[in-house]
């Protein structure tokens, strides 16, 4: 069957979402996550886990905005959880294991079975003082250096809107050049396939699969694009006129950004209107980078991945 006649059965727009990890892809589904990886020995290995979300636990479910925040702190934490997880079976010593220092040992008996979850706590909250850093703060500052030229308040938050897109750009660009990252995209490839594949109601196999489109508007990819473009609007309202009280405001200003960013995406994951497409087509294009073909093993891991979350009834995890 032909990608065109697949995209015109789809059936089911589902709420199942993922990341890739190394050499896996882990899976969100409407009760349960999933990681799948396959080990340096081919065997492939599932992780399942019953969903912690912040969303449900603080009931913010049906708040639009404020659901999108929590719900995005929760993607950080799956993702980094199941990065972590994957690692394990590729940090394999050749020679005779490494001593465990007096500071490590000292952790672990202090915090015992918590201790990954304070370092994946941690690593979010480093990776989002890099991102914050990169991303908003740097932009900001050196936009700033051209105040001189002028004071115009929406020409200014362009240009650090442009410079801020720039900056991701070229970072997605520098590290897609990294042959361990080709390898995540080419997981990530394999989880939009699986979806799309789930989605169109055709059995998930790697023949179906494989023929389904590697781009998907509900990617975090896009997100992340709307995220940049929704920035530039929302900051046209903060003043320029102190370096301090405008890097503040917009760290202020973040969360709503992303509350924003995470309705648009779901309006756009479950819509195929014109207006939608438009809005879409960034974040598709930039997909193109973050996303390579799978091969079939890939799709096999995604596949499992996909197949450990569904619960038997596509009503449960439907948008």
């Amino acid at each position: 069957m032909k990608e065109k006649n697949k995209e015109k059965s789809q059936q089911h727009i589902t709420s199942i979402g993922g990341s890739a990890i190394m050499e896996g892809v882990m899976m969100r589904g409407p009760k349960e996550i999933a990681s799948a990886v396959r080990k340096p020995d081919g065997e492939i290995v599932v992780d399942k886990r019953p969903i912690s979300s912040l969303v449900t636990k603080y009931h913010v479910d049906k708040i639009p905005i404020i659901r999108g925040v929590f719900a995005f702190f929760d993607s950080l934490i799956c993702s980094m959880r199941a990065l972590m997880w994957s690692a394990e079976f590729f940090d394999i010593e050749e020679d005779e294991p490494e001593k465990q220092s007096k500071f490590d040992k000292w952790l672990t008996d202090k915090l015992g079975d918590k201790l990954k979850d304070y370092v994946i706590y941690f690593s979010v909250i480093v990776s989002l003082i890099f991102s914050i850093g990169l991303f908003f703060i740097l932009p900001n500052l050196v936009t700033g250096l051209v105040r001189k030229l002028t004071d115009q308040k929406v020409l200014l938050t362009l240009i650090e809107g442009l410079i801020r897109i720039a900056i991701f750009l070229g970072y997605i660009i520098l590290v897609s050049r990294m042959e361990e990252i080709k390898r995540v995209f080419q997981y990530h490839g394999a989880e939009h396939k699986t979806i799309f594949c789930y989605e169109a109601g055709l059995p998930l196999t790697v023949e179906n699969a494989r023929g389904m489109k590697r781009l998907h508007p509900r990617c975090g990819t896009s997100f992340l694009v709307f995220v940049m473009i929704i920035s530039i609007i929302v900051f046209s309202f903060v003043s320029w006129d102190n370096t301090f009280m405008r890097i503040f405001l917009r760290l202020l200003l973040l969360p709503v950004v992303a509350g924003l960013s995470y309705e648009i995406i779901r309006w756009a994951g479950r819509s195929q209107n014109k207006i939608v497409c438009l809005i879409s087509k960034p974040g598709m294009w930039l997909q193109m980078i973050t996303t390579r073909e799978p091969d079939d093993s890939q799709l096999e891991v995604a596949i499992a991945s996909m197949s450990a979350v569904l619960t038997g009834n596509p009503e449960d995890d439907k948008w």
